[in-house]
């Protein structure tokens, strides 16, 4: 078995986190690493002990949801909680950072943020990062990386496919399912 590229392993610990995420909106996860070893994660939620909005609804203002903490600030507020150094660290999240992420993750030294979704991508973002010479990465996801049987299950529906075509079902089933079948194993 071949071993995972250590940007997909990072990448996959930061979509996990994402599934914590007690955002309707967007579920986000972020991994704080140095020296390729995981110091921190965090997940976009509600503070702790406070209502969520997956049981009461987003409260927004202004267009943002400001029940919930960003996934990249509740990481580096593990770090702190915890007293963990975040200098010349890199960090891995799910969805481009926002603004005021951006802007912690500058003051927190943060060196390297990579992230594997475009979401709203603030050009002042980009050059507060440039400023503070902090290098930003796009870095796609990919889940096949973390599934060990992908190969046997995209096998398996190539076989159906064509067991399908043999049996003489429809083209435009069975392009349904070719179209099906690219979206799953191909994106």
């Amino acid at each position: 078995m071949e071993r995972i590229a250590w940007h997909q392993y990072f990448m996959a610990q930061s979509q996990l986190l994402a599934l914590r995420s007690t955002c309707t909106r967007l579920a986000v996860g972020a991994t704080i690493v140095r020296d390729k070893r995981i110091i921190a994660g965090g997940y976009n939620g509600s503070i702790a002990g406070g209502d969520h909005c997956i049981d009461e609804g987003c409260y927004v203002i202004d267009n943002h949801c400001v029940r919930t903490i960003h996934a990249e600030m509740n990481a580096l507020l593990q770090c702190s909680k915890f007293g963990v150094g975040t200098e010349k660290a890199d960090i891995y999240v799910t969805h481009f950072p926002c603004l005021q992420c951006c802007k912690a993750l500058i003051q927190a030294g943060i060196q390297t943020v990579y992230y594997a979704k475009d979401y709203k991508n603030h050009p002042y973002a980009l050059e507060l990062f440039e400023k503070a010479g902090v290098h930003v990465e796009k870095v796609p996801f990919h889940e096949s990386s973390i599934d060990v049987k992908h190969n046997e299950k995209a096998t398996l529906i190539i076989r159906l496919i064509e067991d399908l075509r043999q049996q003489g079902v429809s083209e435009d089933k069975l392009h349904y399912y070719e179209q099906e079948y690219i979206k799953l194993f191909n994106e």
